[in-house]
């Protein structure tokens, strides 16, 4: 898999199941990212395709309690052991001890979303050769508008030099996702029927407004070109590359 791009070419003709067939089968060491939304078609297709799939979360320690008990629910639903990665106790603490549990507001978000997220992925993703993420193009204009279905992992590390990241539903849409979602009768998030279209940390998500865009209820209070928490920084990646 020298050639990146290629392999994207080969990959963008392929459905996301047989995207995900593929990253199992050219990776010995590969897991499912699930932030407990949408990303349980990703959960729900590997795990028809793998006895034993590897699945992770990052659990902030400021999640909805829906979005806890949905955990537990796509666990027992699937039969499957998730991955449980959380926060150093040590940086949290000295982040709340010196600016308390809500600087984000005016600080913005990023140094909180360094501790609570940036830093268990980069644990989570250390045993890795690959993963595969729930992004869509559609998610953000702003940031996410170049998400190919494949590419090098610029902004983290595996536990070889190179670093794959898959995203098969990169080419769906919101709709494609829940025509899915309905037709095979998976688990929900009950906060998606409560009008949040986008699911992050509770402080920090809003339920969205009809004609609204997804990503308008993440960190409403910033300009849409910062609504990353730098998981999938994708343009930066894109320029590192």
């Amino acid at each position: 898999m020298t050639d990146i791009f290629n392999y994207q070419l080969e990959l963008s003709a392929l459905s996301p199941r047989d995207i995900i067939k593929r990253a199992v089968a050219d990776h010995a060491h590969i897991a499912v990212s699930f932030s407990g939304a949408e990303d349980v078609v990703l959960v729900d297709m590997i795990s028809k395709l793998s006895s034993k799939p590897r699945v992770f979360t990052l659990d902030t320690g400021r999640l909805h309690p829906e979005t806890y008990r949905y955990l537990e629910r796509v666990r027992s639903h699937y039969q499957i052991d998730i991955e449980i990665f959380t926060p150093d106790h040590v940086a949290l603490q000295a982040l709340v001890q010196k600016k308390g549990l809500f600087s984000f507001f005016t600080d913005g978000h990023q140094e909180c979303c360094g501790i609570r997220k940036i830093e268990p992925l980069t644990r989570a993703l250390l045993p890795l050769d690959a993963w595969i993420s729930g992004q869509r193009k559609d998610q953000s204009p702003d940031t996410r508008s170049s998400v190919p279905v494949v590419q090098q992992d610029a902004l983290f590390k595996g536990k070889n030099e190179t670093l794959i990241k898959y995203n098969p539903l990169a080419n769906w849409s919101s709709a494609d996702v829940w025509n899915y979602i309905r037709m095979f009768e998976l688990p929900v998030n009950p906060l998606h029927l409560q009008g949040y279209k986008s699911i992050g940390c509770e402080p920090c998500t809003a339920p969205t407004l009809p004609n609204q865009h997804e990503r308008e209820g993440r960190w409403w209070w910033e300009e849409a070109t910062q609504k990353e928490c730098g998981l999938h920084a994708e343009k930066a990646a894109s320029e590192a590359q």
